[in-house]
């Protein structure tokens, strides 16, 4: 894998708020700072496949810059393990559901807060049955670990 350029799949529990919140920030980071990467998102679940992000996660990206209006959840499957280089979890329980399928000479797991100096272990917070403010919240977190990923792979 390390010839080949770095490809990354943010994985939450049903594809519709933090997971793709993350593709787009880190979208915007790796663009920002040159990084050729490939990007995608997924859920562990399935409860939401082809179903556009939650109307607040599309709120919240839209207020930074970037439409998310046209992504489709979809389910992690085996095969993504041989094609990302780095599978990053937004939470525990989305990262043992991982290591669970995660083939011996899969991706690379973590947890998206892992990168992000004195956060390590920490999950990003599930917005979806909060308010607005909650996915303020979650962009932030996306925010800073996207940036800290990208810092990483550059490296």
């Amino acid at each position: 894998m390390p010839d080949r350029k770095p490809a990354v799949l943010f994985v939450c529990l049903g594809n519709i708020c933090r997971s793709p919140l993350a593709e787009a920030a880190f979208r915007r980071e790796a663009e920002r700072s040159g990084l050729d990467v490939a990007v995608d998102s997924a859920g562990t679940s399935g409860w939401h496949i082809g179903s556009p992000p939650d109307p607040r996660a599309q709120a919240v990206a839209l207020s930074h810059g970037v439409d998310i209006s046209g992504y489709q959840s979809r389910q992690v499957q085996r095969e993504d393990f041989a094609r990302f280089s780095h599978i990053v979890a937004l939470d525990r329980e989305n990262l043992a559901a991982l290591k669970r399928l995660r083939p011996a000479d899969g991706a690379e797991l973590s947890l998206l807060l892992d990168h992000v100096p004195g956060r390590r272990g920490e999950a990003v917070a599930d917005p979806y049955y909060g308010d607005d403010a909650g996915f303020d919240t979650t962009w932030a977190d996306v925010t800073a670990g996207a940036k800290a990923l990208v810092e990483r792979l550059k490296r």
